[in-house]
């Protein structure tokens, strides 16, 4: 008899058994209500420009059926809620013009996490019928941002795929990531549904649900409270640089600074930091791969740049797809304000599949007469936490980012960018072509935000950004709390499988 089969006898409910108190057909309809409503809730509470109140219901569905249904059933209205609230990004994985993933590892990712999640959502279904309370509601949010830190350490992509970026523009939230990197917030964004669903389970006692709430309350008062501390503490310093952001709107690939085509491009980019400069701007960012050079061409390109920087008394930073020495290299060139030879900086993390060619660099590099305050990065890198810690540990204040995104994830980059600046405290100033060019203070708070693509040729912005902030709790220690997800979620693993486990008859 199928799990979801009826039967006149109330049966002993133990770990594997849920209560049938529905006819066969009303459990089926009630999986496909609740796989649709969590698919839902997930297509437009993750992805490229997710609603993040909505991430904080999705699983909530899911969880409230898991110790409701049988096993089967649970695990494939969990996978089909994941796998259905993922197909929107599908096509930014595959098109020609975005990712451009190979079918199998586009698929992979889908199906897996999918799995993985069926799979989280069994254990959690276990543990609350074995009245394990504490530990179900602990299951999902930690073993989700333990897999998330394990993705980011494991992968070429760093940390790309996490939910904490969801929470990116409520700032309150934001700030756990100052203290516990992007695995904090997930961990809260899918500890609050847990706990919910836990202290509405069928089984549970008023005395566990008091105490499974409480806590919860606890520390998600905690988290919020912490937030609203930061964003009120930080930042007050009279140390400040107004910074300018410029990227043409035009969709071509790095254009050759020897060509005519290159030659008016860079006469535009150089009328464009004029303007900037006019303004007020005393640094002024370009985008990622802006142009390509080798060592024959290069002084086209940094002759006109070093000069107006000179002149302008403005520092330029421009992405340069740079030959030299017989290497391929992603480079970022800051030209002092002060003259002197242009700081080099070149990309450490290459997209899969689209940079292959270039070489990868190694360190990190500080605007020229700035110590280590005003660092440089490229795109890519800020996926990465360790090395953004990196910055952190120099007590970096402002870091630009010259960059290059697919479209339609301007607003998901820019908000990874954003996160690593809040935790390790500095501002991030971030240019990018085919999307947004943003900046942010330390606590994530948005100061400018343009997105290219307009008629107008070029697109710019301007910025006056505070240089102030300490070393945060993360840059110290690192990534602290996702070794307590493991921790806990191996916890989970241990008391779902041993012990007795209480079973209740249920009517």
């Amino acid at each position: 008899m199928s799990a979801l089969d009826s039967t006149t006898t109330p049966p002993t409910v133990g770990p594997d058994t849920p209560s049938p108190l529905l006819s066969r057909g009303r459990r089926i309809l009630l999986a496909a209500t609740t796989a649709l409503l969590s698919a839902a809730l997930f297509r437009f509470g993750t992805g490229l420009e997710p609603l993040p109140w909505l991430t904080w219901l999705a699983p909530l569905p899911v969880l409230l059926l898991a110790p409701r249904i049988g096993a089967r059933w649970c695990a494939t209205v969990a996978f089909a809620a994941w796998l259905g609230g993922e197909t929107g990004v599908w096509t930014y994985y595959r098109d020609e013009d975005k990712l451009m993933m190979p079918l199998p590892a586009a698929l992979g990712i889908l199906v897996g996490t999918a799995a993985i999640f069926a799979l989280v959502v069994l254990l959690v279904r276990r543990l609350l019928l074995r009245r394990r309370f504490a530990l179900a509601a602990s299951a999902l949010p930690a073993a989700w941002a333990a897999l998330e830190w394990v993705v980011s350490a494991a992968t070429p992509n760093g940390a790309f795929w996490s939910l904490a970026y969801t929470q990116a523009d409520v700032l309150p939230v934001l700030q756990t990531a100052s203290a516990t990197g992007p695995w904090g917030i997930t961990f809260l964004v899918l500890g609050v549904p847990a706990v919910v669903a836990t202290c509405l389970a069928p089984a549970i006692t008023v005395r566990s649900r008091w105490i499974v709430g409480a806590v919860a309350g606890v520390v998600l008062a905690g988290a919020l409270g912490y937030g609203v501390v930061r964003l009120n503490t930080t930042g007050g310093s009279s140390d400040r640089v107004k910074v300018g952001l410029v990227s043409t709107s035009r969709d071509a690939e790095a254009i050759s600074v020897a060509t005519t085509r290159g030659r008016a491009l860079l006469t535009d980019y150089l009328a464009q930091i004029g303007r900037l400069a006019d303004r007020g701007a005393r640094v002024v960012l370009l985008s990622e791969n802006a142009f390509e050079a080798d060592e024959r061409t290069l002084p086209e390109l940094s002759g006109p740049l070093a000069a107006l920087a000179v002149e302008r008394r403005v520092d330029i930073v421009v992405g340069v797809r740079l030959t030299t020495g017989g290497a391929l290299y992603n480079t970022a060139l800051d030209f002092p304000a002060g003259g002197g030879a242009p700081v080099s900086y070149r990309k450490h993390h290459m997209v899969p599949g689209q940079e292959d060619e270039f070489t990868a660099g190694e360190g990190v590099a500080f605007m020229a007469g700035t110590d280590t305050r005003v660092g440089l990065t490229i795109c890519k890198d800020m996926d990465f936490p360790g090395l953004m810690r990196e910055y952190g540990d120099h007590g970096t204040r402002l870091l630009l980012a010259p960059a290059w995104d697919f479209g339609t994830d301007g607003w998901l980059h820019s908000r990874m960018a954003l996160t690593r600046g809040v935790e390790n405290g500095f501002a991030v100033a971030r240019t990018a072509r085919r999307g947004a060019l943003v900046v942010s203070d330390l606590a994530g708070r948005v100061i400018a935000d343009s997105t290219t693509g307009g008629r107008a040729p070029f697109t710019t912005a301007l910025a006056d950004v505070e240089l102030s902030g300490s070393r945060t709790l993360y840059t110290r220690l690192g990534d602290w709390f996702a070794w307590v997800a493991i921790a806990v979620f191996a916890a989970t693993v241990i008391g779902a499988f041993t012990g007795n486990g209480r079973s209740t008859r249920r009517h």
